[in-house]
C-alpha cells in the first residue's frame, strides 16, 4: 500500500512539481495539497496523511506555526522545504526543533547533479518517512536558549516515536552498562536524517570538563553547517563550532564538519590538525561531508584509541569507516532502532556485527561519558 503525501506550499508551480516527482513512485500517493499553514492543518486533519512535505515561509501562516499545531493537534512525519541561505538554515534548525524530521532545498539543483537523481532523492526521503507516523501522546517542544540549559528527553522525544512497521533482526544484545576500562583519545560521531536533533540531544548533556575532542559528520548543506554549530554550541556546556583547515584539535571542543566538503584528520594523535577538502580521490564518494572518510582518517591516526558512534540517518555511510575502526581496535556503537528516525546507517552498523553496543538516543550521553 502506498504512502499517503500531503503537499504544503503557496507557489502552485511547486506544488505541481512535487506532486508529479512523488507519485512517480508506486510507493507514493499525493492525497491532497494545501497553499498555507491554516489549510495543511485542516487538510492533516481531514486527509489523515502518512507524510507532509512543508514550505517554511508561505502566507497567512508559515511552516513553522502549522508545524506546531499539527504536532500537537494530529503528529505526522514532516519534511521542511527551505531555501539555502543563512536565515533558511535558521528557520530550518527551528523547524526539526518544533517536530520535522527532515529538510530539503527548494531548488533540488543544489543538492543534485542532474534531475533523476533529483527525484530519486526526494523519493526517497518521503519514503523513508513514511513508516513512521507518530503514535504518541503530545510533547512540547520548548527552544533551548542558553549554554547552561540542558536539553531534557520530552524535548526530543518526538523523533523517537516513529517507528518501522517491520523491526529489523540484529546479532547485538545489550547487557546492563558497565564502563569496559579502554583508555580513548577521541570521539567521533556520524549522522544523517534526524542527526539534528540527535545530536542536540546528546551533546547538550555533557558536561563542561568533557577532556576528549569531538569530531561531527552530519549530513547537511553547505550554508547550514555555521548556523547548526552556532546552535550547538548556545545549548551546550562544551564548545561546539564549524571545523576549520588546519586548526589544531583541543579537548572539550566539538568540531562539525562543513557541509558541501571532506574533514579528514592528520599530523599525530598529540597534535593532530583538520583538513577541509572539496574534492577526493574516490569518485564513489556520495556524501559531502562523508562519515566512511572521516572515521577512516581517524582509524589512520588514532588506531583503537576511538570511540565511534553512529546516530539515526538514510542509507550505509559510515559503516566501511567503522569497519576501518574496529579492524584498528577501537570501540563502535549505533544508536538503537526504536529511537532512530530513520534505522538506516545504525542498521548498517548493527547487521554488519560492527557495532558493539546498541544505546538508546537518551541514554547515549551519559553512556559515553561513563566510558570515555
Amino acid at each position: 500500500m502506498a504512502y499517503k503525501v500531503l503537499v504544503v506550499d503557496d507557489s502552485t508551480f511547486f506544488r505541481r512539481r512535487v506532486t508529479e516527482i512523488l507519485n512517480q513512485s508506486p510507493a507514493l500517493t499525493v492525497v491532497g495539497d494545501a497553499r498555507n499553514g491554516r489549510e495543511a492543518i485542516e487538510q492533516v486533519q481531514k486527509l489523515d496523511p502518512d507524510v507532509v512535505t512543508m514550505d517554511i515561509e508561505m502566507p497567512i501562516m508559515d511552516g513553522i506555526t502549522a508545524l506546531k499545531e499539527i504536532m500537537a493537534k494530529c503528529p505526522v512525519p514532516v519534511i521542511m522545504f527551505s531555501s539555502l541561505t543563512y536565515e533558511g538554515a535558521q528557520a530550518t534548525l527551528d523547524a526539526l526543533d518544533a517536530g520535522a524530521l527532515d529538510f530539503l532545498p527548494k531548488k533540488f539543483e543544489d543538492i543534485a547533479r542532474d534531475r533523476k537523481e533529483a527525484v530519486e532523492l526526494l523519493q526517497s526521503r518521503v519514503r523513508a518517512l513514511g513508516s513512521r507516523k507518530a503514535s504518541v501522546k503530545r510533547f512540547s517542544r520548548s527552544n533551548l536558549s542558553s549554554k547552561s540549559t540542558a536539553a531534557t528527553p520530552s524535548k526530543f522525544i518526538r523523533a523517537s516515536s516513529f517507528r518501522d512497521k517491520e523491526p529489523v533482526e540484529t546479532s547485538v544484545v545489550n547487557k546492563p552498562f558497565r564502563e569496559s576500562g579502554k583508555k580513548y583519545k577521541i570521539l567521533a560521531i556520524g549522522t544523517s536524517t534526524g542527526g539534528p536533533v540527535a545530536l542536540q540531544t546528546v551533546l547538550s548533556k555533557f558536561s563542561a570538563n568533557f577532556k576528549y575532542p569531538i569530531l561531527l559528520v552530519q549530513h547537511m548543506p553547505g550554508t547550514f553547517t555555521a548556523a547548526f554549530a552556532e546552535r550547538l554550541n548556545n545549548m551546550c556546556k562544551i564548545s561546539v563550532k564549524e571545523a576549520e583547515q588546519g586548526e589544531i584539535l583541543k579537548p572539550g571542543c566539538a568540531y562539525l564538519a562543513p557541509g558541501g566538503r571532506q574533514m579528514l584528520i592528520e599530523g599525530s594523535p598529540t597534535n593532530a590538525k583538520i583538513t577541509i577538502t572539496d574534492v577526493h580521490s574516490s569518485d564513489m564518494v556520495t556524501y559531502k561531508p562523508s562519515v566512511d572518510l572521516t572515521f577512516a582518517s581517524v582509524a589512520r591516526l588514532y588506531g583503537g584509541d576511538v570511540l565511534g558512534v553512529i546516530l539515526t540517518g538514510m542509507g550505509a555511510d559510515g559503516k566501511e569507516g567503522c569497519r576501518k575502526l574496529k579492524t584498528k581496535g577501537a570501540t563502535i556503537w549505533a544508536q538503537d532502532e526504536k529511537s532512530c528516525v530513520v534505522y538506516g546507517m545504525p542498521q548498517a552498523v548493527t547487521v554488519a556485527n560492527i557495532s558493539d553496543r546498541t544505546v538508546n538516543l537518551n541514554e547515549m550521553a551519559d553512556f559515553i561519558q561513563r566510558e570515555m
